[in-house]
């Protein structure tokens, strides 16, 4: 079975919605930008991917998580000719941290804060009168995971729409737990180059509408072919190859692809010395010669956690429906793993493309791989 994607909505820090950030990425745009809600002199890094959402400048605000959530969900069911009330239709949610940073907010400045809040379920019921909703608390994969869980929703005719969606903000204790384990901070994220020095977290949100089948008259965003997940327990934070591998294989037999029909790959590319190193031996293992086109997007939104992989998703198809492929920006000089690699560096791509491949891999070696198709 295929999905028809009916719609996309999203945030990042290089743009309020999906056309915005996929042409941030392809005039090279990057959202890094100077802290702006924390203390400064507490922290060696003094630069992050943050939305540039709140009221006061240096005063950070709670529920934010939760605010760009629920933008991406209404660009989401706008785009897919929805009404706003979504009473009956599941709404599924991948997140690395939650509304964590409204907790810290409260427990440093005393700033209200519900418990209840603390996952997303209050605050779609809200905005959309959503009452099945579900808050998935993972790695950097969540919302491929979410996504996957909607797959077996659609597959077991337990739903004929679906929305599924990622976010996160970066929380202040996550953002000092990265500035000590990066003792030199990286000024920039470089995936795939050989100087990469280290990822930088971002902000974002991002969600699609699912459905069974497509409703009369509709364009669709593009189909969803497959979605493939692991975990392989190899490591708390060191990728493994053979987990990686083997998400990969799993999301192309599921498609009923080979590696040679795949036109893009959306690498997960952090730009950390581990993961790109494993990511590119795995990819030149997998596709052996038959040059997709590679690309990522982090290097200009910066590590978006529990987002990441649906927004790759989203640009995936906005490649696919232009033909473009944006460049992996900073990238210079490909590290030794990806030669033969048809990495997309200093321009972007124009290029005919039918399928896309998202990568997606987290801490403890939460795997997770999507194929998708355009509209055509």
């Amino acid at each position: 079975m295929t999905y028809p994607i009916l719609g996309t909505g999203a945030v990042a820090s290089i743009g309020a919605d999906p056309d915005e950030i996929f042409d941030s990425l392809c005039a090279g745009r990057s959202g890094l930008a100077p802290l702006r809600a924390f203390d400064r002199s507490r922290f060696n890094a003094q630069q992050l991917f943050e939305i540039d959402d709140r009221q006061t400048d240096g005063v950070d605000e709670p529920g934010r998580a939760g605010r760009l959530l629920v933008e991406a969900v209404r660009q989401a069911v706008l785009d897919a000719g929805l009404s706003e009330d979504l009473a009956e239709i599941p709404v599924l949610v991948g997140t690395g941290l939650r509304e964590l940073r409204s907790l810290e907010l409260w427990w440093r400045d005393g700033i209200p804060f519900d418990a209840d809040g603390l996952h997303f379920e209050d605050v779609l019921k809200r905005r959309f009168g959503a009452v099945d909703t579900h808050t998935f608390a993972g790695a950097c994969s969540a919302s491929l995971y979410a996504l996957a869980l909607v797959w077996d929703m659609l597959e077991l005719g337990e739903a004929e729409t679906v929305v599924v969606a990622g976010c996160d903000v970066v929380t202040e204790s996550m953002f000092g737990q990265a500035d000590r384990v990066q003792f030199d901070p990286p000024s920039s994220v470089r995936p795939f180059d050989k100087d990469r020095q280290g990822t930088i977290l971002g902000e974002g949100a991002a969600a699609i509408v699912l459905s069974r089948s497509v409703p009369p008259d509709r364009p669709v965003r593009g189909w969803l072919r497959s979605v493939a997940v692991n975990c392989d327990a190899h490591h708390q934070t060191a990728p493994d190859a053979a987990g990686v591998e083997s998400a990969i294989l799993l999301a192309q037999e599921q498609a009923g692809v080979t590696p040679a029909e795949i036109d893009l790959v959306m690498l997960h590319g952090t730009g950390t010395p581990l993961n790109d190193r494993t990511e590119a031996a795995v990819t030149a293992r997998v596709f052996d010669g038959h040059g997709p086109a590679l690309t990522g997007i982090k290097s200009l939104t910066g590590h978006t956690s529990g987002s990441a992989g649906l927004l790759s998703l989203i640009m995936a198809l906005r490649c696919l429906d232009q033909g473009v492929v944006p460049p992996v920006a900073g990238l210079v000089d490909p590290l030794p793993e990806g030669a033969g690699l048809r990495l997309v560096a200093g321009e972007s791509l124009l290029a005919p493309l039918g399928l896309a491949q998202v990568n997606s891999f987290g801490f403890g070696g939460v795997n997770a791989v999507a194929i998708v198709g355009g509209a055509a």
